[in-house]
């Protein structure tokens, strides 16, 4: 596997006070968490972060209001304008450096800078919204990373849409992995970017032969 220039990048300190990369790191790959607006970005690397995360959250304005599309999200107030950083250890020595892209499609212009030496995506997508999703998804598919997509399950989601029809939906290819998660909780966020790295890990496979 290729990974991400190997210095840490700044990052403000943990509950503890420690921002050092744990003894046993050894592969450090940069990972982008996108997805549309008030998808749950911030959400899941504040939930996974090894070190206190990084948001650049700001209010949204009056002048914003009309660019962001706030259907099925009134109840946000806030939208990152920069980028989110988190950082996880994961085992066997993968550290995953994460970065939230902004979801809007006035950020473009910081897309090719965040992704680049990233190894790959996770996608989150909210099934309330899934059309939201196809400006991000198109962007990822387009920088060629390889990704995962990950449906954050709000409480209101639909539940009647079958795997078939979501996959249908959003129009991923055979081999993209697509799984369920709730970003608020740790571990399950965790298990979206597992599916993500496994991806990764059989992609990389043939390389490595």
């Amino acid at each position: 596997m290729a990974f991400a220039p190997s210095s840490t990048p700044s990052a403000p300190p943990g509950p503890s006070g420690d921002v050092h990369l744990p003894d046993t790191a050894r592969d450090l790959v940069k990972i982008l968490v996108a997805g549309p607006f008030g998808v749950g970005k911030t959400t899941l690397i504040g939930s996974v972060s090894e070190i206190r995360p990084l948001h650049t959250e700001e209010p949204i304005s009056e002048a914003s209001a009309p660019l962001d599309d706030l259907a099925g999200v009134r109840d946000k107030s806030t939208t990152t304008v920069a980028v989110d950083f988190g950082r996880i250890s994961l085992p066997g020595g993968v550290v995953l450096y994460l970065f939230g892209t902004p979801g809007q499609e006035r950020f473009r212009a910081l897309w090719d800078d965040i992704a680049y030496g990233a190894l790959g995506a996770l996608v989150l997508v909210d099934s309330r919204r899934i059309d939201a999703s196809f400006d991000v998804l198109g962007l990822v598919e387009e920088s060629g990373l390889p990704y995962a997509v990950a449906l954050n399950a709000f409480p209101d989601a639909p539940r009647h849409h079958t795997e078939e029809q979501l996959r249908a939906a959003l129009d991923l290819a055979a081999g993209t992995p697509m799984v369920t998660c709730d970003a608020r909780d740790s571990d399950s966020s965790v298990d979206a970017l597992l599916a993500l790295v496994q991806h990764l890990i059989e992609l990389h496979a043939p390389e490595a032969r």
